[in-house]
């Protein structure tokens, strides 16, 4: 307003106490004037360094915030009875601290997720977050991070996944990608609704809830980095941490780390460039602490334990080979079928795929996974075409004989399927050839039956040196199947 038009409004007015507050109206007016050139200034100068910073948007998440909690603490109590724990209360106890000092700058839109650490007893570099924010770091992560803020770094890039939510939404795209029909499904002939529960409730390292995109790996890297800048750790330390495992592991077997996160392109080159965004570094950044010095001593100290799963299933490997099959058989129970096994031998696994096999039956091959070397293996899985019809048993042994070689790619055909009978029902006999996880060959006999369930098939596994001392058992065992009515 006017000085001019504000003494018009005073004799108008015909007030004296509006004439006596005039000089101070005119005060008022210079402030305004004041405010006023702030307020353009503001708008011609770059915006503030949290405006710039890069914004997520959420992708397409059939799950709420809370079936998120839920499904991550299924998941968790079946992680931590497979992963071997450090039991080291000093090294959860820090880790806690750390991840909640980050976790209070992590944009979770005001959702309260239960956050926890856990400390696995695991030499591979690797760390992985479930829905909910169930948080596991490997010791291996701890012993290859050099300070600090390169272990906040792992931890932040994992808290993010969590607060993107990236867990359930790859699980939705699973669905609408199998168009609502469980994961399993295909494979094992399970229910739609109740394979895909059994496998997002089941913890493996592969599983659906931790198949992150390179989209989703850049988005944890992005805003990992800013929840760093924000606690104020040096940022750069993501991109630190993901060079030195890189540079280390050259010429060696990948760290397992980037098995389970993609490694996208441009990976550092985009951690550096949301440093930028947010103003560059700032002037005071932390990179260390007498505690993770500490802690990173405690954990390099604790003992290495060796723990293998098969079917999901925990296995402690004993020293030395695997005792010989006992005479004394077990009797094991399915939908489909009824068996016995040495009592000497564990049933791991459940429903559709079944495995049965000694203590030190399995055991880690040349490529670092776990893998039978000695057992049998049934299941069941779907085929199409009428039970009755030989055509169609041949068929479905095909497919299985392919699904086999597809996840053991050295494997052969020894000997082209054979007519046997099994509990009377007519069925083929196929030898097969493999690597074995216990070194050299081993042989892999494949006996299939086609039932109203589908097709039936067992695998008798063994080394070639040592096949002779399981082929009475193996042979034992396929004598005691009886199909149910």
């Amino acid at each position: 307003m006017h000085e001019r038009a504000l003494v018009d409004l005073a004799k108008v007015c015909g007030a004296a106490k509006i004439g006596l507050r005039f000089a101070r109206l005119g005060e008022w007016v210079c402030l305004l004037r004041r405010a006023m050139s702030v307020v353009l200034l503001c708008l011609l100068i770059p915006p503030c360094t949290r405006a710039q910073r890069t914004q997520f948007k959420p992708g397409w998440n059939a799950y709420s915030p809370q079936q998120d909690i839920d499904l991550g603490k299924q998941v968790a109590v079946d992680a931590e009875k497979q992963l071997p724990r450090c039991n080291a209360p000093k090294v959860d106890a820090y880790l806690t601290e750390l991840g909640w000092k980050l976790v209070a700058k992590l944009p979770t839109e005001g959702v309260k997720y239960p956050f926890e650490f856990h400390c696995v007893n695991d030499k591979a570099i690797n760390a992985f977050a479930l829905p909910g924010g169930y948080v596991f770091v490997n010791r291996g992560g701890i012993e290859a991070a050099d300070n600090e803020a390169q272990l906040a770094a792992v931890m932040a890039h994992e808290l993010s996944h969590v607060a993107l939510r990236h867990g359930t939404t790859e699980a939705t795209k699973a669905r609408a990608a199998q168009g609502f029909v469980g994961i399993l499904g295909a494979i094992l002939g399970d229910n739609a609704g109740g394979a895909l529960l059994t496998e997002l409730g089941r913890f493996s390292a592969g599983g659906v809830l931790l198949r992150y995109s390179r989209s989703s790996e850049t988005q944890a890297d992005v805003m990992g980095t800013q929840v760093l800048y924000d606690a104020g750790y040096d940022p750069r330390a993501l991109a630190q941490f993901f060079e030195k495992i890189e540079a280390d592991s050259k010429g060696q077997n990948p760290p397992e780390f980037f098995s389970d996160h993609p490694n996208p392109e441009h990976r550092v080159e985009r951690v550096d460039e949301e440093i930028e965004k947010m103003g560059g570094l700032p002037a005071k950044i932390k990179k260390d602490s007498a505690e993770f010095e500490t802690i990173k001593r405690e954990v390099q100290a604790l003992p290495v334990v060796k723990k293998e799963t098969l079917g999901g299933s925990p296995i402690a490997r004993p020293i030395g080979p695997p005792a010989l099959p006992s005479a004394n058989y077990a009797e094991y129970q399915a939908a489909a079928y009824l068996m016995k096994y040495p009592d000497n031998w564990k049933k791991y696994g459940e429903k559709s795929s079944i495995s049965f096999a000694p203590d030190g039956g399995v055991m880690e091959g040349s490529d670092g996974e776990a893998g039978l070397a000695y057992g049998v293996i049934v299941s069941v899985t779907k085929a199409e075409g009428d039970a009755s019809d030989a055509e169609t048993l041949e068929k479905a042994t095909q497919e299985m004989i392919a699904l086999l070689q597809k996840g053991n790619p050295k494997m052969k055909i020894e000997r082209q399927p054979g007519r046997v009978r099994v509990n009377g029902l007519a069925g083929l006999s196929t030898h097969l050839s493999n690597e074995s996880p216990a070194g050299g060959e081993e042989m892999d006999w494949l006996i299939t039956v086609i039932r109203p369930e589908g097709l039936v098939s067992f695998v008798c596994v063994a080394p070639q040196k040592d096949y002779e001392k399981y082929d009475k058992t193996f042979s034992s065992i396929l004598d005691s199947v009886r199909f149910r009515k």
